[in-house]
């Protein structure tokens, strides 16, 4: 199976072809081609190729969708003050489905 390892978002992620991936929020529309430069590592079988600190390959991916993720709560307190605080969070992110590896 070839996979490759990619770098988007200051985030790394393995990513095989055909495979959907959630990443980091980009800025493209759905529907688009997008091409990730920063490959870090392509593997075929038993044949490895590791870049220093990039390979000079891309992975090609295709926009699904954007969206946002489930609400994450955060929480202050202090005691013995009678102060808290809750707020949510939900993060943004691009759903892609990988393409082509190389």
């Amino acid at each position: 199976m070839k996979f490759a390892v990619i770098k988007t978002g200051g985030k790394q992620y393995k990513v095989a072809e055909k495979s959907k991936v959630k990443i980091e929020k980009l800025k493209v529309n759905e529907g688009d081609k997008f091409d990730f430069d920063q490959v870090l590592l392509i593997a075929d079988g038993d044949k490895v190729e590791v870049g220093q600190p990039v390979l000079n390959k891309k992975v090609s991916a295709k926009v699904l969708s954007q969206g946002r993720g489930a609400k994450v709560m955060v929480v202050k307190y202090k005691p013995k003050t009678r102060y808290h605080k809750a707020a949510g969070h939900r993060q943004l992110f691009t759903e892609v489905q990988i393409e082509k590896i190389g």
